[in-house]
C-alpha cells in the first residue's frame, strides 16, 4: 500500500544561534557563580548561598544544554534513525531535576538557619546582590528570544530566572538584616526563593516527561485530526493515529487511512499532507494509505470475520 513519509527541515542558524546564546550566558554564570560564594561566605549569608548554589546548578545545566545542542546535530544512523534529537528533551529533564534538588537542599539549611539565625552583613549582601542580579538579567534577555521555541532552552532560562529571584531575594533581605537587624529574612526569603523555583521547574519537568512518553502534542487535539481525515472526500476510515514530539518544534504523526477503491492514492496524500500542515502545523507525517478490502482483511487477522475466508 502506498505509504507518505515526509522530513523537517530544521534551520542550522537556529541551532547555531541557540548555542552562541548558551555559550556566553555559561561564561557569564560561571564567572558571577564564584563572586557570589566568596561573598556569601564572607557576608555568611544563606540567601546568597543560596543564590550562589542554584548558579552552580546553572553553570551544570547551561553546560548540559550545550552539549545537549550539539550532540543532536549529529546526523541519524541505522541505530538512531530519528537521530539524537531526543538529547534536548533528556537535558531539559535533568535541568528540571536539578532545579528541585537545589531547591530541597535550600529548604533544609533555611529550616536550620530559622532555629538559630546566625549573623549576617546585610551592606555587604546586598551590594553582592545587586551585581548577581545586573548579570542574570543580562542572561535572560539573551535566551529569552529562543525560550518558547526549545524545550532545552526553557530548562537554562528557568535557571537563570530563578537566579535573577535569587538576587531580587537577596537585595530584599539584605535591607531587612540592614535596616532592622532581621535576621530571620536571610532563611526566610530563601525558602521563598525555593518555592518559587519549585513552581517554575514543575512545567519543565512534565513537558519533558510528556515527550519522552510520546504524548499528544500540547494545542493538538487528536480527535479533532481524526475528525479532519475522516471528513476528507474517499476518505472512508482511519486508525492507528498517532500524535507525538521528537523535540521541541518537531512533532510528528502517523495515521493508517482507509479510502475507496477509486481513490487516487497520489492526490489523497497530497491533500492529506497539506490540510495537516495548514490546520494543525504538522509537517513530519507517514500516511499509509489501505484499501476496504486490506483493512477489513487487517481486522479479521485479530479474531473470526464471518462471511470471509482465513
Amino acid at each position: 500500500m502506498p505509504c507518505d513519509h515526509e522530513h523537517p527541515s530544521h534551520s542550522v542558524d537556529h541551532r547555531s544561534e541557540n548555542k552562541r546564546r548558551l555559550a556566553v550566558t555559561l561564561a557569564l554564570a560561571a564567572a558571577y557563580m564564584v563572586a557570589e560564594v566568596v561573598g556569601g561566605l564572607w557576608t555568611n549569608s544563606l540567601a546568597l548561598l543560596a543564590d550562589a548554589g542554584h548558579m552552580l546548578s546553572d553553570v551544570a545545566a547551561l553546560g548540559l544544554s550545550l552539549f545537549a545542542l550539539w550532540i543532536a546535530e549529529r546526523p541519524p544512523n541505522a541505530r538512531r534513525t530519528y537521530g539524537y534529537y531526543r538529547m534536548e528533551i533528556l537535558a531539559a529533564l535533568v535541568n528540571g531535576a536539578a532545579l528541585v534538588a537545589v531547591a530541597v537542599m535550600v529548604f533544609v539549611e533555611a529550616c536550620q538557619r530559622f532555629v538559630e539565625p546566625p549573623e549576617v552583613q546585610g551592606a555587604a549582601m546586598m551590594a553582592i546582590a545587586v551585581g548577581g542580579l545586573g548579570v542574570n538579567l543580562l542572561s535572560l534577555l539573551i535566551l529569552s528570544g529562543a525560550r518558547h521555541a526549545n524545550l532545552n532552552l526553557r530548562g537554562a532560562w528557568l535557571h537563570v530566572l530563578g537566579d535573577s529571584l535569587g538576587s531580587v531575594g537577596a537585595i530584599f533581605a539584605g535591607v531587612l538584616i540592614w535596616a532592622y537587624n532581621w535576621r530571620w529574612a536571610d532563611p526566610a526569603v530563601s525558602a521563598a526563593i525555593g518555592s518559587l523555583i519549585v513552581y517554575s521547574s514543575w512545567r519543565l519537568l512534565t513537558e519533558a516527561v510528556s515527550v519522552l512518553m510520546e504524548s499528544a502534542p500540547r494545542g493538538i487535539d487528536v480527535d479533532r485530526i481524526r475528525d479532519t481525515l475522516s471528513g476528507v472526500s474517499g476518505v472512508t476510515g482511519v486508525h492507528d493515529l498517532h500524535v507525538w514530539t521528537i523535540t521541541s518544534g518537531m512533532d510528528s504523526l502517523s495515521a493508517h487511512v482507509v479510502v475507496s477503491d477509486s481513490q487516487p492514492a497520489a492526490a489523497l496524500l497530497t491533500e492529506i499532507r497539506q490540510l495537516l500542515a495548514s490546520e494543525f502545523g504538522v509537517h513530519h507525517v507517514t500516511i499509509q494509505i489501505e484499501s476496504e478490502e486490506f483493512a477489513k482483511e487487517a481486522t479479521c487477522r485479530a479474531g473470526p470475520c464471518p462471511g470471509m475466508k482465513r
